[in-house]
């Protein structure tokens, strides 16, 4: 038996191509059929860390971050959805969807690590903003996906009060900042090597062979 592969996933819940990066990366491993050798961790990004309280119009948002035009971003969106769709997950996307705050989400995530129910805990969150048209900057729907995955929804509500608890989160975004991270997915294995972006499932598991098969043997 090997000593099992640490790969942190740099991420936000509201970045699609995060979703596509992930459910790509779970297909690898699972068609290698290394489920029980991978360790995953997801780590805070916010692709927005200044998105006032009431969100603002994704259409809008992307023209003034990107200058995308709603042609492009039709057909961004289009090959998100058909990518999507091959993974078995669904992005609705529609008019009036909104770009929210994530801040309380990477909250959460982090109490869910406690608990080993990280990677549910962002499913949950990322397909009630993508395939569920919800506002995961609300406490209700937060304490719907807390629920969802089995967890303690009014002990891990708190956490969202603790100044300590957000700092340490601020930190950890700092951190992976420092460490030159400005684009997600990053996703990296064993602190050591990183690849970005959805990369193709094929792609992953050429990654994850190599690296198995280096890692010692307990």
């Amino acid at each position: 038996m090997k000593e099992k592969l640490k790969i942190d996933i740099v991420s936000d819940v509201v970045c699609p191509w995060c979703t596509i990066g992930y459910k790509r990366l779970e297909k690898a491993i699972s068609e290698l059929g290394l489920e029980d050798q991978i360790n995953i961790e997801w780590q805070p990004f916010e692709l927005n860390p200044n998105m006032p309280t009431e969100g603002q119009n994704v259409t809008e948002h992307i023209t003034e971050k990107y200058g995308s035009t709603l042609e492009q971003q039709k057909q961004s969106q289009q090959m998100m959805t058909d990518a999507g769709a091959e993974l078995g997950f669904k992005f609705d996307y529609f008019d009036d969807m909104r770009m929210v705050n994530t801040f309380d989400a990477h909250v959460l995530l982090e109490y869910a690590k406690e608990f080993n129910k990280q990677t549910e805990l962002k499913m949950a969150l990322t397909k009630a903003f993508f395939s569920d048209r919800k506002d995961v900057s609300k406490k209700s729907v937060l304490k719907e996906a807390l629920l969802e995955v089995g967890l303690n929804a009014d002990d891990a509500l708190k956490t969202l009060d603790d100044k300590e608890t957000r700092d340490a989160v601020r930190r950890q975004q700092d951190y992976w900042k420092h460490m030159g991270v400005n684009s997600v997915p990053t996703i990296i294995f064993n602190r050591k090597s990183a690849v970005t972006g959805a990369q193709p499932v094929d792609t992953f598991k050429q990654v994850l062979s190599e690296l198995i098969a280096e890692q010692p043997d307990l």
